[in-house]
């Protein structure tokens, strides 16, 4: 299909502040909405460097869908901005396995797109990853190997973690952030959704997911392809009710 040159060069500047900014608002947001062919050449923009865009409200975001995206923050990245020189592996990857608990609760059904459950406490995401982790240690030995191979997620590597963070001092008033608690690695947690826009505080030690955070998960989380089926493993599904609940 033909475009106008007017048309080609409004739709780069939308992409430019996309790639620049991570979204629009306002008028661009709601051209992109109204004009099928400027919304059609932004995308295809934002394909070439794998990202696509998502609707969120007022806004158009630019989501990464690959690790080959430039937009694709990696793992190091992280590592040095939430756990600073101190960081592992081990600290990231139970931090996703935090963020793939918090979001489960919310969420009764595999193929739900409404959440059903209107906030989760400290005590109830404790108790999620508790769950969990019981869910993997049902497995055989050589089921859980196979797994960590099949996800490259060292499932071993991610109880000793948190069987070894401090629950004793859980009921504590305050939380430092050298503290080496449950409490205060969610904290850490909390810190990284908030900062992605994808949780936000309501009330004391109460949080939601934001708009941003349900139309992510609607169109990445529950879809097997982005998953690699993680999300079965863990909870254990039968059908499209999770077990648990």
């Amino acid at each position: 299909m033909l475009y106008e040159q007017d048309k080609i060069l409004r739709a780069f500047d939308m992409y430019s502040e996309l790639a620049l900014e991570g979204r629009v608002s306002g008028d661009l947001a709601r051209l992109f909405k109204i004009d099928t062919d400027l919304r059609s050449l932004v995308e295809m923009f934002c394909q070439k460097v794998d990202t696509i865009c998502l609707e969120v409200g007022n806004e158009v975001l630019l989501v990464p869908t690959t690790k080959l995206s430039p937009f694709h923050v990696t793992n190091e990245t992280l590592k040095r901005e939430y756990f600073k020189s101190k960081g592992r592996n081990d600290d990231l990857y139970l931090m996703y396995f935090a963020t793939i608990c918090v979001i489960g609760e919310f969420y009764n059904s595999f193929h739900s797109v409404v959440p059903t459950k209107p906030f989760i406490t400290y005590e109830e995401w404790i108790q999620a990853i508790n769950q969990r982790m019981e869910t993997l240690r049902t497995y055989d030995e050589e089921v859980l190997k196979a797994k960590e191979k099949e996800y490259s997620y060292r499932w071993h590597m991610l109880i000793e973690k948190w069987d070894g963070l401090d629950d004793v001092k859980e009921s504590a008033k305050r939380q430092s952030a050298n503290t080496m608690s449950r409490v205060s690695f969610l904290h850490t947690t909390c810190r990284f959704l908030r900062d992605e826009d994808l949780l936000v505080e309501t009330g004391i030690g109460e949080f939601e997911l934001t708009e941003k955070a349900q139309v992510i998960i609607g169109n990445f989380f529950m879809d097997t392809e982005y998953n690699r089926g993680i999300i079965d493993f863990l909870y254990g599904l039968k059908g499209d009710v999770y077990a648990d609940n």
